[in-house]
Order: C-alpha cells, then structure tokens, then sequence
C-alpha cells in the first residue's frame, strides 16, 4: 500500500464528510470494510456502523464483530428483518439476500444522506466501473451519495494496512476463505483466481445492496 493511495482515500473520506450531514458506514467485518471503518472512526468516532444481521452469519464472525465493536467503542448498528427466516436460502438465495439484506439495509439508509462503501473495483466485474463518489437511488425514490474510498485499493493494500496498523483479521479468513458472508452460502474460493468465487456457489455476483433502484 503507497502513502500516495492512502492519502487519496483521506481526501475522499473527507470530501464524503464535508457534504454529510448524516453519514453511516456499512461493515461485514471483512478486511477491507473493517480497514475502512478503521479510517473512518479516526475522524468520526461516534460514526454509525451498520452491521447487517441475516441471522446465518459464521459464529466467527458474530464473535470478532462484538470483540472489535467493543475494543474500538463502535457505534454499531445491527440490522435484521422484522422476520427473518433462517432456512429461506435453500429455496432462493435471490429471495433470502432480499429479505435479510437488502430490505433492512434500504429502509435504514433513509435516514443517511452519505453512506460510506468499502467496495473495490478489483473484486467483482459488476464492480469493476465503480466510482470513488456517486449518487444512489433508494427504491422510495431518495438520492443518498454512496463513498467508496477504497475503490483503487487491491486485497494487498488492504492487508497491508491492517498490518501496519495492528488490525487484527477475522479468524476465517486463517481457514482459506477469501470473500466471507453468510454461513450457507460462502466456501473458501472455488476458483482461485477468483477470491469472491465461493460466494453463492458462483450462482451470482451480488447479493442486490449494491444494485440501484431504477427510476
């Protein structure tokens, strides 16, 4: 990771806070989202950081959110369907990504005018035009200003990172995951080239948080 890369990402995080009155952080507790909240709450320690809780997360993950959450004094958001349904993914993952991510995530976002990313161009083709700062569309038909300042950044910045400062890591990661979500629906890489390929049994590329309403 360059200094030169860093500093781009503080003048974008300070850009997306100079035009927010009500800013929000979104965070799986995956790398380059805990490396980006790390940033984030340097400058803006009561930031919210909305965790979303499909109730089919690893143990892993629900265990190092609460021992980072506690060690930082996060302000964490936890966001759940008003009712979730634990074996819905095994009829549709379509419909089970809707009901415990995208629902709950939108209706928070109405309160939120910028909503900082930790999405990169380098995971994911359906990523790879990704903006550092652009308008979203909300399906109440609201325009929020979604902030990606590490959308340059590679896995290897990322790490790089989280090493210099001393961010310790979630544990599955140890365990040859490389793109962690829900329990069910993520095994380590299918493809090795591919690090978000065990994600979906590479049925599809997004769960739909990131997919505009259209107007």
């Amino acid at each position: 990771m360059s200094d030169a890369l860093s500093a781009s990402a503080g003048v974008v995080i300070a850009d997306g806070f100079a035009c927010a009155a009500a800013p929000c952080i979104t965070s799986s507790f995956q790398a380059e989202c805990v490396v980006l909240t790390h940033m984030l709450l340097e400058t803006r320690p009561g930031l919210p950081v909305l965790f979303l809780d499909t109730v089919h997360h690893f143990a892993e993950t629900y265990a190092y959110r609460d021992q980072l959450a506690a060690a930082w004094k996060m302000n964490l958001v936890n966001l759940r369907a008003a009712e979730p349904r634990p074996g819905l993914w095994q009829e549709s993952t379509d419909q089970c990504c809707a009901l415990h991510k995208v629902g709950p995530l939108f209706s928070a976002l109405e309160g939120y005018d910028v909503w900082f990313t930790a999405l990169r161009r380098d995971q994911s083709p359906s990523r790879a035009n990704l903006r550092e700062s652009e308008p979203f569309r909300l399906p109440s038909g609201k325009v929020i200003r979604r902030v990606s300042p590490l959308a340059a950044w590679t896995a290897r910045d990322v790490w790089a990172y989280a090493k210099a400062h001393a961010i310790p890591l979630l544990p599955l990661y140890e365990a040859g995951y490389t793109s962690i979500g829900c329990e069910p629906c993520t095994t380590p890489p299918l493809d090795p080239d591919n690090p978000r390929s065990g994600r979906w049994q590479g049925q599809k590329l997004e769960c739909g948080i990131h997919i505009q309403a259209t107007k």
